[in-house]
């Protein structure tokens, strides 16, 4: 059942940004749209699976300690495959636009993934895992207003995925290009170890 949880949550995710961007434009929609469909979908699936729908945050969970080795590659394929179908389902609904791939700066896109990415499962680790935070019912408002905030900060730089599987289903969707993908995968994933990292450092006593 986690497992399809995180298939669901990651389909709705990229779902919502394919719909608001492609033929939506600039604007504040897209980032407040992508911010509540996050929030009220990790409220809909925390209790099963932790709510991740990002391998980027399963990495950090990992690191962290709260998820076990032998669900990390469930939960990224099922987020993965979420993110795939969305990209189809967006594809279908829009009637196979013609989108324009973005061209990103690469080191700037490279660390604004890696900041926002830091920020994001920095914040999940805090409110989500956290002895110090349990039982509390903000932690899917947090979550959400952290992609929210990345969105409208450095969504122009980089296209603002802060999420492998968001990544994945982006380019399926032409809106980046398939040679830039390493530039997610890199500042995610990146961003992800050092958050874990940084948890551990400031909470060596939350095990």
């Amino acid at each position: 059942m986690k497992y399809l949880v995180e298939f669901i949550g990651t389909f709705f995710l990229v779902t919502t940004i394919g719909c608001t961007v492609i033929g939506g434009g600039e604007g504040v929609i897209p980032p407040l749209a992508i911010g509540s469909v996050l929030m009220v979908m990790i409220y809909a699936g925390g209790h099963v699976s932790g709510a991740h729908y990002n391998p980027a945050v399963t990495l950090a969970v990992f690191l962290r300690g709260k998820c076990p080795a032998k669900d990390v590659p469930g939960y990224m394929i099922a987020q993965v495959l979420g993110a795939v179908a969305a990209a189809a389902i967006v594809l279908f609904l829009k009637k196979n636009p013609a989108v324009e791939a973005g061209n990103p700066d690469v080191a700037r896109a490279l660390l604004a993934e890696f900041l926002f990415t830091f920020a994001l499962c920095y914040v999940v680790l805090n409110v989500a895992t956290s002895k110090k935070t349990a039982g509390n019912s903000n932690y899917g408002l947090a979550i959400g207003f952290t992609v929210l905030a990345g969105a409208f900060a450095v969504g122009p730089i980089s296209g603002g995925a802060f999420n492998p599987a968001v990544a994945v289903g982006v380019t399926m969707m032409g809106l980046s290009a398939p040679a830039n993908i390493w530039i997610f995968l890199v500042g995610n994933f990146g961003g992800a170890a050092v958050a874990a990292t940084a948890f551990k450092l400031i909470n060596p006593d939350d095990k």
